[in-house]
């Protein structure tokens, strides 16, 4: 009997290949984070022994951790990745920062990754998203239907009876695909385990320099965090759960300094991943409202 892990990865594989062969002109989000090495394992796996036929996209706001751009790069080298980064260059312009604007999420991420979509004009945008992750995200589809201005409206998703697909568009709509769909932050580092997958060193736990402020830790990365009265500056041994922008994306206090420490810790964790993305907690119902206005 086949493991729950090979269950996955054959459906994630049986995901990509039955909608690919339908795209006329498809894209995979590179987010650099676990799920996304995990959704290029799986393009590997799909299209070998031949190289993956996708174009990669990695949306920059300039406020990803540093580790993870070296990260980026690396990958895109290593893999011969034909990888475009897009950044809202008349946000970066207007100087849109975590700190001085409340709509940067909405404009260096939604409004960046729409330009972006609509410049390559994409059909199928394959994406790591996984159902456990946030509770909007749980009403997903594998094949999610977005309108001409990619937005996602929940009761137009279509059926998908035994993963039978209707991938059928009008001019100037897509799809978002998510093979990962059934997979839990625990079979990602399980996978992560079995197929030796490098990830960003931040998912793993050490001394780092940090400034807790109201009980939140946020890595210093660099000179632009700007800091209160009240922070603390301190080093302190932590790990990231999820990567983001690192002024929004809180770290943990943990020892799971390697892949088997973490999956025990995920095993006794009762807190989401999503737990210390501080975007997610914005307004009320605050995801659901960004994928509705076309955030991944």
């Amino acid at each position: 009997m086949k493991s729950a892990l090979l269950n996955l990865e054959d459906e994630s594989i049986s995901i990509v290949r039955d909608t690919y062969r339908n795209a006329e002109n498809p894209v995979v989000l590179y987010s650099i984070g676990k799920d996304s090495s995990v959704l290029l394992h799986i393009f590997k796996k799909a299209f070998y022994p031949c190289n993956i036929p996708v174009k990669f996209l990695h949306i920059d706001t300039g406020w990803k951790f540093s580790e993870m751009i070296i990260f980026r790069d690396k990958v895109k080298k290593e893999y011969n990745l034909n990888l475009d980064v897009f950044t809202n260059d008349q946000g970066r312009k207007n100087n849109v920062t975590p700190f001085n604007n409340d709509k940067y999420t909405d404009i260096m991420k939604t409004e960046a990754l729409k330009n972006a979509l609509t410049l390559g004009k994409y059909d199928f945008i394959y994406g790591g998203a996984r159902r456990d992750e946030e509770a909007s995200r749980s009403k997903e589809k594998v094949l999610s239907h977005r309108n001409k201005f990619h937005v996602w409206e929940p009761r137009n998703q279509r059926i998908e009876p035994w993963y039978l697909f209707n991938t059928n568009l009008i001019e100037g709509e897509s799809f978002r695909v998510f093979p990962l769909s059934n997979w839990t932050e625990l079979n990602i580092f399980e996978y992560i385990k079995q197929e030796n997958i490098e990830i960003v060193d931040l998912y793993f736990a050490k001394k780092r320099k940090v400034v807790k402020r109201r009980n939140q830790i946020f890595l210093l990365d660099d000179n632009r965090f700007p800091i209160e009265q009240t922070d603390e500056i301190k080093e302190m041994i932590v790990r990231f759960r999820t990567l983001g922008c690192y002024p929004l994306t809180a770290g943990v206090e943990s020892n799971a300094k390697n892949i088997n420490q973490i999956i025990k810790e995920l095993r006794e964790s009762q807190y989401s991943e999503r737990s210390g993305r501080l975007i997610d907690y914005d307004k009320e119902g605050s995801m659901e409202l960004k994928k509705r206005e076309g955030y991944f």
